[in-house]
């Protein structure tokens, strides 16, 4: 277990209700993949999926699952049903969204409610590791604050739910995440010149491994993320990882290091200056959000990662938007994984979530 521990240090849960009047810069293809999430998660519990490739304006081929239905047709919305986006965290897929019963995923319960649902999978995933001529360690991160505040995505999205939000880490409690950050483990691997963080085995591996001998890795969910509260017992959500971009892995550590939201350091000011016009990376401007967007807000008084005084800094940076346009939803007993796996966050989050997309 050792071996997997770096698996969840960011998970940052996003849904996108986006309305149907913009264009966006991809193309996507229907595509019949007989081994994809569809059959493997979504036609075994009776809902109509459909298999989509995009490919990005950069070249990179990504898999996407379209649930257009519910499972007796869609809920209660008439018409045009709104599309949502659910996009998964780091170091998993779009598998995030539908591992519990119809009756407890949020892919699921979006369609039984008449949305019309869409899951992404980002670039180096199992599913999105194509690219029409890169390999999938070519390093590549969007981070979605980052997307909101420089106004890359504020134009078609018309609503954005963020669960266990992370954007400020300077104060994560997480021992493992925050020992990993100071040990400097991904820049080792980035230095030794592995472009792809695997927790599953190599390198990557080995050196977080011994961060477990500095700290106790015996219930790596809690370690890493919080006692959570509300999930099946008999599961691990540490079992399916997928890798990342060690580049990702350096960023992040710097921001843990720093506090900040800031773009990538690359530690050396031409190079930094070749990226950005400047000796040191710009700081992501949260300010910049379109104060008439609406957000919706779900965090949990026992995350080690979406730390409640974080997400309170991340509050107060957005103190100027229309205190009409967000929705603050405080579940004390909740750590990050309960969020998209607990047993009952159907009406703890998920309803609430629900109505706050009909509203927007």
């Amino acid at each position: 277990m050792a071996a997997s521990l770096v698996a969840l240090i960011l998970l940052l849960f996003i849904a996108f209700a986006s309305g149907g009047r913009t264009k966006l810069d991809w193309r996507a293809e229907y595509d019949d993949y007989s081994g994809g999430i569809c059959n493997l998660m979504v036609v075994t519990q009776g809902y109509t999926c459909e298999e989509h490739r995009v490919t990005t304006k950069d070249g990179y081929i990504l898999s996407m699952q379209r649930i257009p239905t519910g499972r007796t047709g869609g809920g209660n919305n008439s018409g045009a049903k709104p599309p949502v986006l659910l996009q998964h965290g780091l170091m998993s897929d779009a598998m995030t969204w539908l591992s519990n019963s119809p009756d407890e995923s949020l892919g699921f319960i979006l369609a039984d409610n008449g949305f019309d649902v869409w899951l992404a999978s980002v670039r180096g995933t199992t599913y999105s590791s194509g690219h029409t001529s890169l390999t999938p360690d070519d390093p590549g991160t969007l981070m979605a604050f980052g997307a909101f505040s420089r106004n890359e995505v504020s134009d078609i999205v018309r609503s954005a739910a963020l669960l266990s939000p992370i954007a400020y880490m300077g104060q994560m409690p997480s021992p493992l995440a925050r020992a990993a950050a100071d040990s400097f483990i991904a820049e080792d691997l980035y230095w030794l010149g592995l472009n792809e963080f695997d927790p599953g085995g190599g390198a990557a591996s080995k050196l977080v491994a011994e961060v477990c001998t500095k700290i106790n890795c015996t219930d790596l969910e809690s370690v890493i993320t919080g006692p959570n509260c509300c999930m099946n017992a008999s599961k691990s959500n540490l079992d399916h990882q997928q890798p990342t971009a060690t580049k990702n892995m350096v960023h992040l550590a710097q921001m843990i290091r720093r506090g900040t939201i800031a773009m990538y350091d690359y530690d050396d000011e031409g190079e930094n200056k070749k990226h950005y016009g400047q000796t040191s990376p710009p700081e992501y401007n949260i300010t910049s959000i379109p104060n008439n967007l609406p957000i919706f807000l779900g965090y949990g008084g026992k995350d080690l990662l979406s730390d409640v005084n974080d997400v309170q800094t991340l509050i107060d940076t957005l103190s100027g938007h229309d205190p009409d346009k967000i929705v603050l939803q405080y579940t004390e007993e909740y750590a990050h994984l309960d969020f998209v796996y607990g047993i009952n966050a159907k009406e703890v989050v998920y309803n609430p979530l629900i109505a706050f997309f009909n509203q927007n």
